[in-house]
């Protein structure tokens, strides 16, 4: 009876060391149930290994700011690390790791503020009362995380989430991080100064607090809409503009064979009625390479490659081949709208090997790049197959993805050997961060071959 009687008291008064020891706990589920709501939220793939590197890295420092930093010096440092921690071990952009921590603090502003507000008039203590006494602290935060879990759970069945962060030009995309980054501060600044005062600030003036909060929150998510709109708008304005070329220069090929129809088949018949075979293959030879042209022109369209920042990447580089005297043929044979790639590094990715693929083509005297898109539903795999033509034969597929690494002769006196080599060091790093992305360089007399795998 004794014992529990001790046990009682150690509850139920002041107890800075049971308070320790209690908080191990509660701040690793505080940070289970945050990364459960932000990556719900902004649709961040959840991967496990990930997910238990950043809640124990979450959790540790929690614990030791608040038992070796005062306050309020920690709350400050948290919000500079939690930020770093999302970018660098979730591997997001930095809008998308900024975003993440306000999501959270206003999450936890609305509940935390009327939740204390109740407990408070419930047991009849004080707020302070309520973060120094290891009872009420521990039904204190059991309901606290109660409420944000039942929140998760409803965002998760209704399957809430925001999907429009991933693409903004660089001057909206600064925009918007100082703007959250500001957010942040204040929302931390108020939610901690009403935390500590909440038993002397009027009722209205809280409320009043809660739904200018809101309105801040609402507007600045209206604002990254519509700026998101806005990017969508301009993407679809140049995708269009790339089409209109297209269809221009379809136009011009095809009138151009219709008015030479008959000289065509004149041709062919000369070449027959002379029994010339090796003359008439060469002619169908040169024949097809123009039908080629205008069999990938055909392909070129938005409607097949479904993906707008795959089709304007694409729309770019076919005439950049076209102006080096560089034959491109285009196959695509599967939906580019639905690969399991964040587009940022997929375009980064094949930006790269595309424009390799064309420095090299360029050299040759047979001036030819094949690419191919298609599904290997055996192995549940998109293949992007670029293929060209290269002078280089002895270049060493083993080293071109060492940093600075150039297959060109080294030149100090020319700037562009300096940068040459950065490429596919960049691609190796993308490829390091995902476990289903694989490359495949291969190399013929004829063709330099680069196979970009992903799996889903």
């Amino acid at each position: 009876m004794e014992i529990l009687q001790t046990i009682w008291n150690a509850l139920t008064n002041e107890n800075e060391l049971l308070l320790n020891i209690i908080s191990v706990p509660m701040t690793f589920i505080e940070a289970t149930i945050i990364y459960l709501l932000f990556t719900t939220i902004l649709n961040i793939p959840r991967i496990k290994k990930q997910s238990i590197l950043y809640i124990t890295c979450f959790s540790i420092i929690a614990l030791i700011t608040s038992w070796f930093i005062p306050t309020p010096y920690n709350t400050f440092i948290n919000i500079m690390v939690y930020p770093v921690l999302v970018y660098f071990i979730l591997h997001t952009n930095a809008l998308k790791a900024i975003l993440a921590e306000v999501v959270v603090y206003v999450l936890c502003f609305i509940i935390v503020i009327p939740l204390i507000a109740i407990y408070t008039s419930i047991f009849n203590v004080t707020s302070v009362q309520v973060s120094i006494i290891p009872i009420h602290k521990l039904l204190y935060s059991a309901m606290l995380y109660a409420f944000m879990f039942l929140i998760y759970k409803l965002l998760k069945k209704f399957n809430l989430h925001i999907t429009f962060l991933d693409k903004f030009d660089t001057f909206s995309y600064n925009i918007l991080i100082i703007n959250f980054i500001v957010g942040i501060v204040a929302i931390a600044i108020q939610a901690y100064t009403q935390y500590l005062y909440i038993d002397y600030i009027p009722s209205f003036l809280i409320l009043l607090s809660l739904v200018i909060l809101l309105i801040y929150f609402f507007i600045s998510l209206y604002s990254l809409y519509r700026t998101s709109q806005l990017e969508k708008t301009k993407q679809l304005l140049a995708e269009e503009k790339m089409y209109n070329k297209t269809l221009n220069t379809l136009h011009d090929n095809i009138r151009g064979f219709k008015h030479d129809f008959h000289n065509m088949v004149q041709a062919i018949g000369g070449y027959i009625s002379s029994n010339n075979m090796e003359g008439l293959k060469s002619y169908y030879k040169d024949l097809m390479g123009d039908c080629q042209i205008n069999n990938n022109l055909a392909v070129l369209n938005p409607e097949l490659i479904n993906n707008p920042a795959i089709y304007s990447l694409l729309a770019d580089k076919y005439y950049k081949s076209e102006d080096a005297g560089i034959k491109m043929n285009l196959e695509v044979f599967t939906d580019l709208s639905n690969l399991n790639i964040k587009m940022y590094e997929l375009t980064r990715i094949l930006g790269i090997l595309l424009d390799n693929a064309i420095e090299a083509a360029s050299e040759c005297e047979n001036k030819l790049i094949n690419i191919t898109f298609r599904k290997d539903k055996k192995t549940n795999r998109d293949l992007i197959i670029i293929q060209n033509t290269y002078t280089n034969k002895d270049v060493n597929i083993d080293r071109i993805f060492e940093k600075g690494y150039s297959s060109k002769q080294e030149d100090d006196n020319n700037k562009d050997s300096k940068n040459h080599g950065l490429g596919l060091w960049e691609v190796r790093k993308y490829l390091k961060k995902h476990t289903n992305l694989d490359l495949y360089t291969t190399k013929n007399k004829e063709f330099f071959t680069q196979q970009f795998e992903i799996y889903n």
